[in-house]
């Protein structure tokens, strides 16, 4: 069976042929944006890679500086770093372990230029077997970290069991890179109504101790400030150490409304130093079209199936071209077992074609162009799997 799928902001057609199981979604944008114009809030194409080398300014007066975004699975590393450069460029799910490698994305305001690394959440070695993880995993953020200026640590606020205290991996990476200097992010305060809970929380990760100087006097900074005076004595530790007494500084944000985002932009654009750009001011990720498409895939695949599933499943890029402002890309999802192919599909092909719906909209806000999507299923017990292409 197959289908087709064509949808536009205004409209949504559909159509069946007998064929094997196939779908294509297209989305279109107005004519503005198509335009070279007229897209400055997306990654740009053709890959970042051809265009990094251009268009760099040799001004003396540039500046840069590079972070490392490090904490546990599911914080919202992704998403806080996709909103404070106002460009999507790392893949976000509900789920741990979207972030499967480091992402770089950048930020090129005025003279200064803020490069965010994103790296996969800190794990043991046994939530690596547990789900199917490279082992490049754990030596991720550590090569992030080394060509980082500033370490930025994120804490989950919302979770009521873990964040009270910061995770023995998250402490071991601090202290292995204790020069480096680094800073505290609460994100998700939105979930959170009491200001007393935020304090005290401050209070506690920091030992109630930040070294950094305080600049400005937006309301995180005052919260932070307000907690800093609260509490004397020290704050009763378990055996094992659960907090950082190293911190510079500390932010209140929640990184999905935004708030708390531009008082800690400007942070780091104070802390850039006197340096050459690395990427062309309108670059905002070094990261190829082709490999930002499979990682789309593969984030909504997280959100869109039950357990460990999406975790066994493999995506390849079949085809990638930029024709006339128009990206067409077709995917491959590669299954252990016929069940699961039937699973992703969904009952007459409904789930995946949700997926392809989803993904597309991801990558149409991603690149600022239209965007002719096609993901195929294929499962291992099948020998050979054909299909034709319209």
């Amino acid at each position: 069976m197959r289908y087709n799928l064509f949808s536009s902001p205004f409209k949504l057609l559909s159509s069946n042929k007998s064929n094997r199981l196939f779908l294509i979604n297209e989305r279109s944008l107005s004519n503005a944006s198509l335009s070279d114009d007229t897209s400055p809030n997306h990654a740009k194409l053709p890959p970042p890679s051809q265009q990094s080398a251009k268009n760099i300014k040799s001004d003396d007066q540039q500046r840069s500086l590079h972070i490392a975004v490090i904490g546990l699975p599911n914080v919202g590393k992704s998403t806080f770093i996709n909103n404070i450069i106002n460009h999507r460029v790392c893949p976000t799910s509900a789920k741990v372990h979207t972030t499967r490698k480091s992402n770089t994305a950048i930020c090129t305001t005025g003279q200064t230029q803020l490069v965010f690394y994103d790296t996969p959440g800190l794990v043991t070695q046994r939530e690596i077997k547990k789900h199917h993880l490279e082992q490049s995993f754990k030596s991720s953020y550590r090569h992030a970290i080394q060509h980082a200026d500033i370490i930025a640590v994120m804490q989950d606020v919302s979770n009521s069991w873990t964040r009270k205290e910061l995770h023995p991996t998250v402490l071991d990476t601090l202290k292995a890179y204790a020069n480096i200097p680094s800073f505290l992010v609460l994100n998700k305060i939105d979930a959170l109504k009491s200001k007393r809970v935020l304090l005290d929380l401050i209070k506690t990760l920091t030992n109630d101790t930040v070294s950094g100087q305080r600049a400005g006097k937006g309301a995180t900074r005052g919260i932070a400030g307000a907690a800093m005076n609260q509490v004397a004595a020290g704050i009763p530790l378990n055996k094992r150490q659960t907090t950082w007494d190293h911190f510079d500084n500390v932010f209140l944000v929640s990184a999905m409304t935004g708030n708390g985002l531009n008082e800690l932009q400007n942070y780091l654009i104070g802390q850039a130093v006197p340096r050459q750009w690395r990427f062309a001011s309108d670059i905002h990720t070094d990261a190829s079209p082709e490999a930002l498409i499979v990682d789309s895939v593969r984030a909504r695949l997280l959100d869109y199936l039950p357990q460990e599933i999406p975790y066994n499943l493999k995506c390849e890029l079949e085809y990638y071209s930029l024709e006339n402002y128009v990206v067409y890309t077709s995917v491959q999802v590669q299954c252990p077992t016929e069940r699961i192919e039937r699973l992703i599909c969904g009952e007459s092909n409904g789930k995946l074609r949700q997926i392809t719906e989803r993904v597309t909209s991801d990558l149409v806000e991603m690149f600022g162009q239209a965007v002719s999507l096609t993901i195929s299923t294929v499962s291992k017990d099948k020998k050979s799997t054909s299909a034709d292409r319209s």
